[in-house]
């Protein structure tokens, strides 16, 4: 057994609430743009100050409480990434109640299960298209009182103090009409501010501040318990504990653009929110691009699928021209280069590139990488990366770049973050040490073990699964790791998804799975293998990368992707994917056969989480037929 800690940096106060930073710099600061919002007319980023902010959430708290909702009432929340979600999750808390997020993707059966087993006294969607799928579960949620859209049915948010009438969408089996936020707004109209101030400040660090259901690769979604403390403690930790550089920089701002109901990016909110930095909301990924370029954030999050989009998207787009084609891969093995030889901080300084490697660097800086740092804004030089593992090649070529990207790893039941990569301090390869306040363990199994800050207090109305993740004050992950001397943690696969060959070999999928992931034409890869006599794999390819690579074959230009699953053309360019996959495993553990499906996994299909994570179970049912003809 292996343990590493971090003393803690940042103590929170019993008395402690969410709410507390808003109002507070609202008071000290009030002119301070604390965020910028879309404009509804003309898309232009227009600032919203401290005591704008804290005007919204008083005026949406005070809706809130005269509608009936009570300290610990439950309220859920459905809306893609929007201003609005921030404004009303606060909102929530200040009221003095608890926000359960659901995905905007989410189906009617997950609906209608978050609804009764939270016990949701009101619900918050954000389009009529949302309201459908909830309509069809709110009947079995006779506790729902009220609900509002923050969307007209024509499209766009309802203006404050708007009289629109809401009344044809009222919704059959169910006695509640739908009205529109600004309804909300105009009900608090006779509450005083004096009545938020209580209910805000009666919170404190042990009251129940959200109930994130975790999406889950099997069985029902669990509803994990986080505080107010829970938040907080992270959050305070992280930002002014290691993370200083990202948070306290001058003009410090990001973007979110994943959905806020996932805990990481619900923690970069309450992170903006405490430390000042200024935040923007993106609600959809075709638009992030330009958004990102008019928005221009310092700092972002992602998980590493978005990195190996971004990364493969230049390569095939370098691919159209061979010249292009040559500068692109000699860029990327300078930047490699120029990272690995530039050294981690932490304990190992290297040799510094050379200066023939800084004169190439500085020359594909003109050429490459300005115009990659400009297709994000330009001001990028961090990313936070969670979820999955990135890669060490391709986190050392996104700092080559000029991005330094830094891994972390969490799980909603500790609070999101539980170790992350310092920018003075990073171990490419790693997740980091554990963020101040937490222990990482490392079971004789290899199983990470959690304790300390963040960790939940159990599961909603689920003492069995409670009992089953939490040791003694421990949280068991369920994922396979390793620490080394400094503490750094690398994170090996997935402890549950473990594959025992025939032959008795245990294998872990992840690390075969992220190697075959990071090439340009694979979107998906799932390892299968168990008590099977080799191991084989799925892959799903990246469509919008296909129709770029088909252009060097004039014969197959207008193939179909699905079309394309036998081409021998393609089979050998996998073929190096998963050679290159093989090198870092045993020839037990290699990959012998593959087979290329038609189309992709999704999340609309159930194959993927919301977090883009592989529902493994629901994969291996339905294309049983396709795995059994690798062994066929």
């Amino acid at each position: 057994m292996r343990e590493y800690s971090t003393p803690v940096a940042v103590e929170v106060p019993p008395s402690a609430g969410l709410t507390d930073s808003v109002f507070e710099r609202a008071a000290r600061e009030p002119g301070r743009v604390i965020m910028r919002r879309k404009g509804a007319g003309n898309g232009n980023w227009q600032d919203v100050t401290a005591r704008q902010f804290a005007d919204d959430v008083t005026v949406l708290a005070k809706g809130l409480i005269a509608a009936g909702i009570g300290a610990g009432d439950r309220v859920a929340l459905m809306s893609r990434t929007r201003y609005e979600w921030t404004a009303l999750d606060y909102a929530i808390w200040a009221a003095g109640a608890t926000t359960v997020p659901i995905y905007e993707t989410s189906s009617a059966e997950q609906v209608e299960w978050i609804l009764t087993d939270s016990g949701a006294r009101a619900l918050i969607v954000e389009t009529s298209a949302h309201l459908q799928t909830a309509a069809e579960t709110l009947a079995a949620a006779p506790g729902v009182g009220r609900v509002w859209m923050i969307e007209s049915p024509e499209g766009g948010p309802t203006p404050p103090g708007g009289t629109e009438d809401n009344a044809g969408l009222a919704l059959s089996g169910h006695p509640v009409p739908v009205e529109p936020l600004s309804a909300l707004t105009a009900l608090g109209a006779g509450t005083g501010d004096e009545e938020v101030e209580q209910r805000r400040r009666s919170c404190h660090a042990a009251d129940l501040a959200t109930i994130i259901y975790t999406s889950g690769t099997t069985g029902r979604p669990k509803g994990c318990e986080l505080t107010h403390g829970n938040l907080l403690a992270g959050v305070r930790n992280a930002v002014y504990g290691w993370l200083t550089a990202i948070f306290e920089t001058p003009d410090a701002s990001t973007l979110l653009f994943l959905p806020l109901a996932h805990s990481f990016a619900r923690i970069i909110q309450v992170g903006c929110l405490e430390s000042g930095v200024v935040l923007g909301h993106t609600p959809s990924v075709a638009t992030l691009l330009p958004d990102l370029a008019s928005f221009r954030p310092t700092f972002i999050l992602a998980v590493p699928r978005v990195f190996e989009k971004v990364y493969n998207g230049a390569e095939q787009q370098a691919a159209a021209s061979p010249l292009r084609s040559r500068i692109f891969h000699a860029a990327t093995h300078t930047a490699i280069a120029w990272s690995q030889a530039s050294g981690t901080g932490a304990g190992a300084p290297g040799d510094g590139p050379g200066l023939p490697l800084r004169l190439q660097h500085a020359l594909f800086g003109r050429l490459v990488y300005a115009r990659l740092r400009a297709a994000i804004g330009g001001r990028v030089a961090y990313a936070v990366s969670g979820g999955a593992p990135l890669g060490e090649r391709l986190g050392h070529f996104f700092r080559g770049v000029g991005i330094t990207v830094l891994e972390g790893y969490g799980l909603t039941e500790s609070s999101a973050a539980a170790t992350v990569n310092r920018p003075e301090r990073i171990k490419i390869g790693t997740v980091g040490q554990p963020l101040p306040g937490v222990t990482v363990r490392i079971a004789d199994d290899g199983e990470i073990f959690l304790g300390g800050l963040g960790i939940f207090g159990g599961y909603w109305h689920n003492d069995a699964a409670t009992t089953e993740v939490l040791d003694d004050g421990w949280l068991r992950t369920g994922d396979m790791g390793e620490l080394d001397d400094d503490g750094y943690l690398r994170v090996t696969g997935r402890k549950k998804e473990l594959i025992v060959t025939a032959g008795g070999k245990n294998v872990a999928p992840a690390v075969l799975e992220d190697r075959i992931r990071a090439h340009p034409l694979v979107s998906q890869c799932l390892v299968v293998g168990d008590g099977r006599p080799y191991v084989a794999c799925l892959i799903t390819l990246d469509e919008e990368a296909v129709e770029l690579w088909k252009a060097r074959f004039p014969h197959l230009k207008d193939a179909a992707v699905a079309g394309l699953t036998e081409a021998p053309e393609l089979l050998t360019e996998l073929q190096g994917a998963v050679d290159e996959a093989n090198k870092a495993v045993s020839r037990a553990e290699g990959i012998r056969r593959f087979r290329v499906l038609p189309g992709d996994f999704t999340e609309q299909d159930g194959y993927l989480t919301p977090s883009l994570k592989v529902r493994r179970n629901a994969i291996m049912k339905d294309f049983a037929g396709d795995i059994e003809t690798l062994y066929s």
